[in-house]
């Protein structure tokens, strides 16, 4: 088969825990049978039909990656569970095409003409209660499908955006245009204004305290208090005229002056709707521009860019209750929220305080909460709401339902964690037939499904060490469908859980790495399944645990299949640091007898990037590039490693955190190991390995050259992280708080602090726009390597690229640099 399903052939211990009657208990004793100090080898098979003759160039693997795939994207079902349909990008050209395919037919399907684009573009589509229409929105406009005669009726035909489309109780579309609600009656396309959120004072009220001279005004002359009296009487006449005209839009809503409407979701029966309101604020930091060097104008282009983590802002949110019935409007306070005044940086505090001969005094005060994302959940039967929140600081994550007549928050879930809370575990929302809530939580180590009935106890649904992600519930909220590492730390297949006995059994045993969309009619799985040597294709399997998943699509090149890629081991190197190995891909040529194999040889050592990314899975990497480079490197005698040092995805809670307040130092440890490793177990000569990474890896291919100058003989660092406290608030106060409060943190986390630490050759390539990791990063480093009289590092700059790069030439640039690097050091 040109294709093989089975990713992996692998050990015993991972033929024991593939086994179809799987829980998720037993699954945790599998990997636990994994003793610390074993390296545990895991082998993937070398590509079929590879021509071992061809020679692997970087003029190539650098080129337009069209020549690989053109793998789908962005699939989803259609209405009849017979079709799918995918994207696919063009040859040389960055435009998608839809595509439809039958399961039952042969090819990749046809090209969805434009003009029925608006038919088959329905991948958010809500369906009505009773099954027999899904409504969603195409190009900022509003649809409903009758499904059983596949008819649809385009409801709004406006330049203005719809969005939020939904269906109501009583059977009316609901849909929001900016801060404004509306129910559209599909029977008499009558349209009414259900609610308005003005960001302004309130008519007639006080927007402020009047000066002395303005209340003075008032008594001094008349025409002032004639106009500020003839303005409340209109106002008293318009609200006399709505309250009692039918024909009059009457629910508006006032929020304050210099506020923008965060989050707003209306319950079904359009009876009641929630807000979280924040601050506006304009951009403030003339700083934050990245200047475009290479323009159409030939100008240059200074471009906004991001805040920095060291632009501290405290960022909260009011959340409001809205009683659309009486048109009310409640404030909903935090003070319910157990912890929600908790001086949760103490510690932190306490510590940087004393190092400044101060002493810290810790007091409880109300911490700045906001709602998270997609973070307000309505009961279909409009009677709750579930409201998922997160502190500031992201140390806590509340999950509250709403008592109504009180106004006010009720705690159903609080997840409180010592570093931060995971960003990736954060899925809730409610059963369908029973006022239970189902939430993502990571309080056990690792990433778990639990359900809770309103004010009841939580019960976990799964538990073990692995990682449950994309959750899909069935319609009778008997079972979830979802993906998870059950089996191995790099193999992702999908799972099915009884909600009644928490029964865990596998629905896919592909191996690899595979995500699902479960059908509407529940009865298959669309799968994207790939592995090291294969990029994704679109797998079609039904849910019953026997049935064989048929491959839909075709899309991976003859040139790439015939290439002699380098499949790579997956191995647990052991760690000196902690009691888990750590888990890492290995290119290696086939050992060689006789006396060549005396000889030490030469590695690289690659870091991923992202800090919370996994490579070391048996899936399609996205750093398809790199597995390419790694597949060259062997053809030229080389060794290469990459590994999922602490801190990257995958492996549970602590793994995760290991580098609060310390970033690129467990990682660095951990990457000393590797080279253990090589040099013990893989014949590679110490004084020959070289370093090299983009981004985070950029970051730590520094930290260790810097820190740990002896270990590595070469270094390149790409779109390279130098200094913290110029990244970006959302990630990097995670993990290091803020220099406001810790200073600590990003002094002993950032490689310019330790640049006089450098004593080998060094590699800075850097892209100009890039707004990710500003360039200044890389200029202010050269800068201090300039003050310190180093002389082993060169920059290469480029000016068109952003933080991934997309030009073949870059690409080709940056690679046969960092390859001269490796070849005149190594």
């Amino acid at each position: 088969m040109k294709y093989p399903l089975i990713a992996a052939s692998i050990s015993v211990f991972l033929t024991a825990c593939a086994a179809n009657d799987m829980t998720s208990e037993s699954a945790s004793q599998a990997s636990s049978e994994v003793t610390a100090k074993q390296a545990v080898i895991v082998e993937t098979p070398q590509p079929e039909n590879a021509d071992a003759s061809k020679v692997i160039t970087l003029e190539k693997i650098m080129s337009d990656p069209d020549w690989i795939a053109r793998s789908p994207t962005n699939w989803y079902w259609g209405d009849d569970s017979q079709t799918v349909f995918y994207k696919q990008k063009r040859v040389g050209n960055p435009i998608k095409d839809l595509y439809k395919k039958s399961i039952d037919a042969e090819g990749n399907g046809a090209k969805v003409a434009y003009k029925d684009m608006h038919i088959a573009d329905d991948v958010n589509a809500l369906l009505s209660k009773d099954g027999s229409q899904e409504l969603y929105t195409f190009k900022g406009n509003v649809f409903v499908k009758t499904l059983a005669s596949g008819e649809v009726k385009q409801l709004t035909y406006t330049s203005a955006v719809e969005t939020q489309a939904m269906f109501l109780t009583d059977g009316r579309v609901a849909y929001r245009i900016g801060d404004v609600f509306y129910a559209h009656d599909v029977a008499n396309n009558q349209i009414r204004e259900l609610v308005n959120l003005k960001m302004t004072d309130t008519p007639g009220g006080k927007s402020s305290e009047p000066t002395y001279i303005a209340s003075e005004q008032e008594k001094l002359i008349k025409f002032v208090a004639l106009q500020k009296r003839n303005a409340a009487l209109k106002s008293t006449e318009d609200k006399n005229l709505r309250d009692q005209n039918d024909s009059i839009a009457t629910a508006t809503f006032y929020f304050g002056a210099n506020k923008r409407v965060t989050n707003a979701v209306l319950s079904p029966d359009a009876t009641k709707l929630i807000v979280a309101v924040a601050k506006s604020e304009k951009w403030s930091n003339a700083g934050d521009i990245m200047p475009n060097y290479i323009t159409d104008s030939a100008m240059i282009d200074p471009q906004q860019v991001r805040r920095r983590v060291s632009d501290n802002r405290k960022y909260s949110e009011q959340v409001y209750y809205i009683d659309l019935v009486n048109e009310a409007q409640y404030l909903l306070t935090y003070d319910s929220l157990p912890g929600f005044d908790e001086d949760v940086l103490a510690d932190v505090r306490k510590e940087n305080y004393a190092r400044e001969g101060k002493e810290y005094t810790s007091k409880k005060s109300p911490r700045n909460i906001h709602l998270m994302y997609n973070g307000i959940k309505w009961h279909n039967n409009s009677n709750q709401v579930a409201i998922e929140m997160e502190a500031w600081d992201n140390k806590d994550r509340w999950i509250a339902s709403v008592d109504f007549e009180k106004a006010q928050f009720v705690s159903q879930h609080r997840y409180h964690d010592e570093a931060w809370v995971n960003w990736n575990f954060n899925d809730f929302g409610w059963f369908d037939n029973s006022e239970t809530l189902y939430y993502l939580s990571e309080e056990s180590g690792y990433g778990q499904l639990y359900a809770k009935e309103l004010n009841g106890n939580a019960k976990a649904l799964t538990a073990g060490k692995f990682e449950v992600r994309q959750l899909t519930k069935t319609k009778d909220d008997s079972s979830f469908y979802f993906q998870a590492n059950i089996k191995h730390p790099g193999i992702y297949e999908i799972y099915k859980v009884d909600v009644a006995t928490a029964t865990v059994n596998p629905v896919t045993d592909l191996g690899g790495m595979n995500s699902y969309a479960l059908s509407p009619d529940e009865s298959k799985l669309l799968i994207e399944h790939s592995t090291t040597t294969m990029p994704p294709e679109l797998f079609v399997k039904d849910v019953a645990i026997e049935a064989t998943p048929v491959q839909l699509t075709r899309t991976v090149s003859e040139e790439f299949l015939s290439m002699p890629w380098t499949a790579p081991s997956i191995v647990e190197v052991p760690s000196s640091h902690t009691e888990d190995g750590i888990y890492s891909r290995v290119y290696q040529a086939a050992p060689v007898d006789g006396p060549s194999a005396a000889v030490q040889g030469k590695a690289v050592m690659f870091v991923h990037g992202a800090g919370y990314l996994q490579n070391s899975h048996m899936g399609w990497s996205g750093y398809f590039r790199e597995f390419m480079f790694h597949s060259m490197l062997v053809q030229k005698g080389y060794t290469v490693i990459d590994m999922d040092y602490r801190a990257s995805k995958g492996y549970g809670r602590d793994w995760r955190t290991a580098i609060y307040r310390h970033m690129g130092k467990p990682e660095v440890e951990d990457m000393v190991d590797g080279v253990n490793w090589l040099t013990e177990n893989a014949n590679i000569d110490k004084n020959r390995i070289g370093v090299y990474g983009g981004s985070y890896g950029g970051f730590l291919t520094l930290m260790s050259m810097f820190t740990e100058p002896d270990v590595f003989e070469a270094g390149s660092a790409l779109r390279l992280v130098s200094d913290w406290t110029s990244y970006n608030h959302g990630y990097t106060s995670n993990i290091l708080n803020t220099p406001e409060d810790d200073p600590i943190a990003f002094e002993r986390s950032s490689p310019i602090y330790f640049a006089e630490g450098l004593q080998k050759p060094l590699l800075i390539n850097a892209p100009m726009v890039d707004d990710n990791v500003f360039f200044q990063d890389s200029v202010r480093l050269v800068q201090r390597l300039i003050e310190l009289e180093k002389e082993d590092f060169e920059t290469a700059i480029y000016p068109v690229e952003p933080h991934g790069f997309v030009q073949p030439s870059s690409w080709l640039d940056e690679y046969r640099r960092i390859f001269k690097l490796f070849e005149t050091h190594l």
